[in-house]
């Protein structure tokens, strides 16, 4: 039954966020075309990251006493249903609407294939495990664009949009057909929410992972929502080279996720996110520097390196909180919940700079961002694992 699910989780996922990944290199195109303006744009993006982030740690939660499939199969069938509405917007306000519905189906999806893939992961192998689920993200994210380019390229937008609802269709059978049921937990460590979120603010190595996770997650909207916008820019520029730039990111993340997963789970997991992180924010900072499609390529291809290194990393700390602390569900939502709010802030401060200061500033506040916030996050984990060492020698 385990390899069923593991087999059937990352196909659907992989699939799902296929459908995601098509419509990254046209949605702020589409906008533009509706009359978005760059804090329009932010909002549009924003919308979902806000009804994804508010649901996320309720629906963790639920699944840790009610069961994970039922949210896994709604999930995909909202977004199903987002990819037929979006071509039919009038508006800004109509993206808006259905990018926060959008939302809602998001927020029964990562974060529940999340919680199956902590609760099947052994003990010690957990950054090996997550590092498959990252794999489908990151495979569905960054053949996507690809896709999605040469769909816009040649049958227009609309066409990328109907490709995203028959993947998700698709992706919503096959978790009716061969996902279990209901698996039992090992071990029941579900409390109420608030109790949970009380217990995370008082650890600190827990508010640091979450804080990392928050963190890294701030350069999502000037890296991919802004950079068809800033390439757009340069002659000769196409849907298809905007798509092959994330491609870049995306699938040398997906790459490296099992040699990162392996390596996270016998070494140093701090010294690794703190050198990650850092390269991550001078790489943000270096963007709109690049003059080529070449450069652009090669610094999206580095950011998909400290990318994966910090996502093996912070799916392996997430999943032993997970066993250790709060169940499965819960913390997952949470761990979810820091990604959406890091976005969430990023959409803000990308587009608020973008408006004032140009497209280029966008990326410079949000590298700046990360620099910063990502030493505190570090220092809280050092902090905690020292005081535990201190303790253990006593």
């Amino acid at each position: 039954m385990q390899n069923n699910t593991l087999i059937t989780l990352l196909l659907s996922v992989f699939i799902a966020l296929l459908g995601i990944g098509i419509i990254v290199p046209v949605m702020p195109i589409f906008a533009r075309e509706l009359g978005a303006s760059g804090f329009a744009l932010g909002m549009i993006i924003a919308a979902f990251s806000i009804t994804r982030g508010l649901l996320q740690p309720v629906v963790g939660n639920l699944s840790d006493r009610w069961g994970r499939k039922s949210f896994l199969i709604t999930g995909l069938f909202v977004y199903g249903l987002v990819g037929l509405f979006i071509p039919h917007a009038t508006g800004v306000p109509d993206l808006i609407i259905i990018r926060a519905f959008h939302g809602i189906g998001s927020a029964m999806i990562v974060p529940i294939a999340m919680a199956y893939m902590s609760f099947l992961s052994p003990a010690g192998e957990e950054g090996r495990y997550m590092s498959y689920l990252n794999i489908a993200i990151f495979c569905g994210i960054g053949c996507g664009p690809v896709i999605g380019g040469l769909l816009s390229d040649n049958w227009g937008l609309p066409s990328v949009f109907y490709t995203m609802a028959g993947l998700s269709f698709l992706a919503f059978i096959l978790v009716i057909l061969y996902m279990p049921g209901r698996i039992a937990a090992k071990r029941n460590l579900a409390r109420p929410l608030l109790s949970s979120i009380g217990s995370m603010l008082a650890n600190n190595k827990t508010c640091g992972i979450l804080l990392s996770r928050y963190t890294t997650m701030i350069i999502m909207v000037p890296s991919m929502a802004f950079l068809p916008l800033l390439v757009s820019q340069w002659p000769g520029s196409s849907g298809l080279k905007i798509g092959m730039i994330i491609a870049c990111r995306t699938l040398v993340n997906a790459l490296l996720q099992i040699p990162f997963g392996k390596i996270v789970d016998k070494h140093n997991k701090l010294l690794i996110l703190l050198v990650s992180s850092i390269v991550l924010g001078m790489i943000i900072l270096a963007v709109p520097l690049m003059e080529s499609f070449t450069g652009m390529a090669i610094a999206y291809l580095c950011m998909g390196m400290s990318e994966a290194a910090i996502w093996a990393v912070l799916g392996a700390y997430a999943s032993m909180e997970a066993k250790a602390h709060y169940g499965h569900g819960t913390m997952m939502g949470i761990f979810s919940f820091a990604m959406s709010a890091g976005v969430f802030t990023g959409a803000v401060l990308a587009g608020l700079s973008m408006d004032a200061w140009g497209i280029g500033r966008a990326y410079s506040v949000t590298g700046s961002a990360v620099l910063i916030l990502s030493l505190v996050a570090v220092a809280l984990i050092g902090a905690h694992d020292k005081k535990h060492r201190v303790k253990a020698s006593h």
